[in-house]
């Protein structure tokens, strides 16, 4: 018989990083769907670093905290962003005219319905784990509902409105989730308060 040892890394919550990957990002692109701001070429290294590759950080540490829900929801939204950074690429011609003059605005279309079918599920997984991250959750939902009536054709301003106030409302919850993520665990106690789970689900 063969003695077993099993060994516990510990590793720190990724959840801080990721909600700020977010944030940031949110916030930057929000600014040119509100006319703030022109173009995407500043948006860009955001979305490859802060939106992408943060969130991937945070989505392969939570694989080792075994938790299933951060990974994928953070694994996710990273993916989502460097697809968004590629298509950005391809629309403004950096892989060749030739492939620019194909796009086919509703093929973005379905990957946004498909990205609000994967929100919609993940906004129930939400409410077992606190408040703040619900609501970014939900107003995620309004972003992808927004963004996807919009590259369909349907009522394009106000649903490139919704689209746009959406995403404002999500760099601003996740900049408070990410606070709190840091500063309660910093301080070791409830700085910042996030809102108990709705405890509907779970046993």
């Amino acid at each position: 018989m063969t003695n077993e040892t099993k060994v516990k890394v510990v590793t720190a919550d990724p959840s801080a990083l990721g909600l700020f990957g977010l944030a940031m990002i949110t916030l930057v692109a929000s600014t040119q769907k509100l006319g703030i701001t022109s173009g995407v070429s500043l948006v860009l290294p955001w979305a490859i670093f802060l939106g992408a590759t943060a969130q991937l950080f945070a989505s392969i540490n939570d694989f080792k905290h075994n938790n299933t829900f951060g990974a994928t929801a953070f694994g996710g939204y990273a993916f989502f962003w460097y697809a968004v950074g590629f298509t950005w690429l391809i629309q403004n011609g950096v892989f060749g005219p030739e492939l620019a003059a194909t796009v086919d605005p509703k093929q973005l279309g379905f990957a946004y319905l498909g990205y609000l079918i994967f929100t919609l599920f993940m906004t129930i997984g939400a409410m077992e784990t606190h408040k703040v991250l619900f609501i970014i959750f939900v107003l995620i939902d309004f972003l992808f509902l927004g963004l996807t009536l919009t590259t369909f054709g349907v009522m394009e301003h106000a649903t490139h409105q919704l689209a746009a106030y959406s995403e404002l409302s999500i760099a601003i919850a996740s900049f408070y989730g990410s606070a709190a993520a840091v500063l309660n665990t910093h301080f070791g106690r409830e700085f910042l308060p996030v809102g108990k789970p709705f405890g509907i689900f779970k046993k």
